[in-house]
């Protein structure tokens, strides 16, 4: 396959939400370190090394095995196949301890949705899977079998913003004595009663988003990375984040603001906030003209911290 043909599929795979904003936000230094934790199509990477020197380096992270074929062919690049709540494990390993930026695109990419059999999207019917990364043991087909009424719940409700949660837990768990559900058609059936024609794509992508967000364990995967920016990150070092739902942006601002998610802030003698990052500008959404190209950015917001003295 030519270079042209390959690229023109990786854009297929991905098109990059903010790319120039995202990218501008890491205020990028020629021979710095930097790491993208969600390489996807490799459109935010090859960004970054378009403005890297030929002593600057680019980390790659992503856990879908499919994103590795679209590996850039570079001698400042490496991409790990691991989730990025590993990322300080796996920098280790290669040797780095600091870096002078991260850049996190939280959202499930193209692919992922286009990709019938892997059970991401309502448009196709396909086995209850919605697993990132195949390692995973736990896919959506446990969640839906397995899970407590209660825990059907929290999910729905939390995840999911979903009112009638209640409602919704006690169906599946009526439904799944009679006989498992095990593809995206039948949970649509078995939830039919609660999607109304001119609502039915909207509450049933809330739906698959709370189950995803569970399968894939994002809400805690975010805590676990953001905790970790803070100790690799050098000072002056940026963080460039893409949130698409409230749970992520709420998580991603509480954590430049006071450095944590729980509790009471930490504060010095004086009775000031002790936190390490210093927001960088005010939040940043996609214009009118990107959400027409590009409808997955309708609902992404920017935010930029940079590390203020250890």
């Amino acid at each position: 396959m030519r270079w042209e043909e390959r690229n023109q599929k990786r854009m297929n795979y991905h098109s990059p939400v903010l790319l120039k904003e995202t990218v501008d936000g890491l205020n990028i230094k020629k021979d710095g370190v930097y790491v993208d934790v969600t390489f996807g199509g490799g459109g935010h990477s090859k960004e970054i090394l378009k403005r890297l020197g030929s002593d600057g380096k680019l980390y790659a992270f992503d856990q879908d095995e499919d994103a590795m074929k679209n590996a850039l062919n570079d001698e400042r690049f490496t991409l790990i196949n691991e989730n990025f709540r590993y990322i300080t494990q796996f920098l280790k390993f290669y040797g780095i301890r600091e870096i002078d930026g991260i850049l996190a695109d939280f959202g499930v990419s193209s692919h992922q949705f286009d990709k019938a059999e892997r059970g991401f999207s309502t448009r196709f019917d396909a086995n209850l899977d919605m697993r990132m990364s195949k390692k995973n043991s736990v896919s959506a087909y446990e969640i839906v079998n397995t899970y407590s009424y209660e825990a059907l719940r929290k999910v729905f409700f939390e995840y999911g913003d979903l009112r009638n949660a209640n409602a919704l837990a006690k169906t599946i768990v009526e439904q799944r004595e009679e006989m498992p559900i095990k593809t995206t058609e039948e949970l649509k059936k078995v939830l039919q009663r609660f999607l109304p024609n001119f609502k039915e794509r909207k509450i049933l992508a809330q739906i698959y988003q709370a189950i995803r967000i569970e399968v894939n364990q994002e809400i805690q995967v975010i805590k676990e990375f953001l905790l970790q920016t803070s100790k690799l990150l050098n000072e002056g070092g940026r963080i460039s984040v893409l949130s698409y739902h409230s749970l992520e942006d709420r998580l991603v601002k509480r954590f430049i603001r006071e450095g944590q998610f729980e509790g009471e802030a930490e504060k010095d003698f004086y009775g000031n906030i002790s936190v390490p990052f210093k927001k960088v500008g005010r939040l940043i959404v996609p214009s009118k003209e990107e959400i027409k190209k590009n409808n997955r950015a309708r609902s992404a917001k920017l935010r930029i911290a940079e590390r203020i003295s250890h």
